[in-house]
């Protein structure tokens, strides 16, 4: 076939259920390459995470960015695992390439998926579906600061830990989230702060949304703070289409989102470097669940899910569309894994996949 994409894929498992979850994506990926005739791809694979840790000493090699740094895009399994610190585990690898390709954009849709059963009593669970837009590379989560005074004795050790919020910063990411909802049925942005605590990064962050806002006049706006926000998740969804946040908030909103719909295996996310020097990179929300690694009862639809925001962004949007149709499909037809009320095991639930894709591609 004429004009058909070739894409190199780097690929990182990770810990726990990553390497799964992640093999379970990838054949997808493949099923669609043959099925469609439009791409092809190639993965390299690196072995980064806490078991290269506790050999290496680091979490990643030392010239891991640049090695990495021309791949089309990065597919991400999980990070952590018990023997490993968190904070050493987070920043040692998917910080280190958030901050490190500037990826300040994280897309994590929410959707209540037909057949299974959310966590939120509504009327009209599968009608809701927004997008959490997360600023990804500053705020909360700059890594700022530090520990100091330990000479001083036990009990007197003080640690600095600092928000940055640029208005360049800020202006990206709520002009991105207009842009998303440009693209929705229902234009609507609605931003999160807390302002009335946190008087200058945040404050800087609602000056620079009604400026933005006056830019998209047929969008509509509105402005929380997230305590009140995390209560409106609950209470009022159907009020909620894209919402913006700072990196912490919309870290903790995201998950909120995705407990409510029935699991955090179901949630997908895109880290979106925007400006064509680096690679994006795409993992579904959840963690590594060391606890049932190597069982094969892991839940693969959000892994599975990021393949399809990865295809998008690569510019195949049709076979992401059939991925998310198929894995609407899926849950429909009761084919779950443990975490969402099911029986099924994680490569059952791909297979699914794979066959409604089959099924649905026949149709186009």
């Amino acid at each position: 076939m004429e004009n058909k994409k070739h894409f190199r894929l780097a690929v990182i498992p990770g810990d726990g259920i990553g390497e799964e979850v992640i093999s379970e994506g990838l054949r997808v990926v493949e099923h669609l390459s043959k099925t469609s005739n439009k791409f092809t791809f190639e993965s390299d694979y690196f072995p980064w995470g806490c078991e290269y840790y506790l050999e290496n000493g680091k979490m990643m090699d030392e010239d891991g960015l640049e090695k990495i740094k021309n791949h089309d895009a990065i597919y991400f399994g999980a990070v952590g695992y018990p023997t490993v610190p968190d904070h050493i585990s987070l920043w040692g690898l998917r910080l280190s390439i958030c901050q490190g390709f500037d990826q300040w954009a994280n897309i994590r849709p929410v959707e209540f998926l037909p057949g299974v059963e959310g966590k939120l009593n509504h009327p009209n669970k599968e009608d809701l579906n927004w997008i959490l837009v997360r600023e990804n590379t500053e705020g909360e989560y700059s890594g700022v600061g530090g520990r100091n005074f330990t000479g001083r004795g036990p009990g007197k050790e003080v640690a600095v830990q600092s928000s940055v919020f640029t208005e360049e910063g800020c202006e990206r990411i709520i002009r991105h989230a207009f842009e998303l909802a440009l693209k929705r049925k229902r234009k609507k942005v609605t931003s999160v702060t807390k302002s009335n605590a946190q008087q200058f990064g945040m404050v800087l962050w609602d000056d620079v949304f009604k400026r933005v806002s006056k830019e998209y006049p047929e969008v509509e706006t509105d402005q929380w703070l997230v305590d009140a926000m995390a209560a409106r998740f609950v209470l009022h969804p159907e009020e909620l289409e894209v919402v913006v946040a700072s990196n912490l908030h919309a870290d903790i909103l995201s998950d909120l989102g995705s407990a409510l719909a029935g699991s955090l295996g179901i949630a997908p996310s895109a880290n979106l470097h925007l400006d064509g020097r680096f690679p994006s990179m795409f993992e579904s929300v959840h963690g590594s669940a060391p606890d049932i690694a190597g069982q094969g009862i892991a839940n693969p639809i959000g892994t599975i899910g990021s393949a399809a925001l990865m295809l998008e962004h690569l510019g195949l949007t049709e076979e992401a569309h059939l991925i998310n149709e198929a894995i609407r499909s899926t849950t429909r037809g009761g084919i779950l894994t443990a975490d969402i009320g099911g029986t099924n095991t994680t490569k059952e639930v791909t297979d699914s996949i794979i066959s409604h894709i089959s099924s649905l591609y026949a149709k186009v």
